[in-house]
């Protein structure tokens, strides 16, 4: 009986627009749809989404007007772990949580990131920034193979 861990990933370019999230959020629900519990998927689509919705409402695209959004399923033994990557050109100032008035039209999307996320960050290079969030570990959907 194998004990290794098994990793997957996915990597899509989206529009940055709008539209582009919409993109996101049905790849990721075809992917993941299987391997995971409607709830785990639940509160991955609503991450991507707000993670593709601020790089659209707040950052710089990537060359050809993209954004790229990526993401790596990890089974173990003790678990699955996936991780969300939204990556874009970069903003003048990075991602932070802000205290959002409860009569404020928006300001609460890194709070929903962080309350449902395990942890995340924002890594930067050159080429831009990209945002990620860690779930670990997640319930898998019984029966998924978890060995190679």
């Amino acid at each position: 009986m194998a004990t290794g861990a098994v990793e997957r990933a996915w990597c899509v370019v989206v529009p940055h627009h709008a539209s582009g999230a919409r993109v996101a959020r049905r790849r990721l629900a075809a992917e993941l749809g299987d391997a995971v519990s409607p709830a785990v998927l639940a509160d991955l689509v609503a991450v991507l989404a707000e993670l593709v919705g601020n790089a659209v409402r707040h950052a710089d695209p990537l060359p050809g007007g993209v954004v790229r959004v990526a993401w790596r399923l990890r089974t173990t033994p003790d678990g699955a772990q996936i991780r969300l990557q939204v990556t874009d050109g970069g903003a003048a100032g990075g991602p932070l949580i802000r205290p959002a008035d409860t009569d404020a039209a928006d300001g609460r999307g890194l709070h929903i990131v962080s309350g449902l996320a395990s942890r995340w960050g924002v890594d930067r290079d050159g080429l831009g920034q990209s945002v990620w969030a860690d779930f670990d570990p997640v319930p898998e959907r019984p029966g998924l193979v978890t060995t190679g």
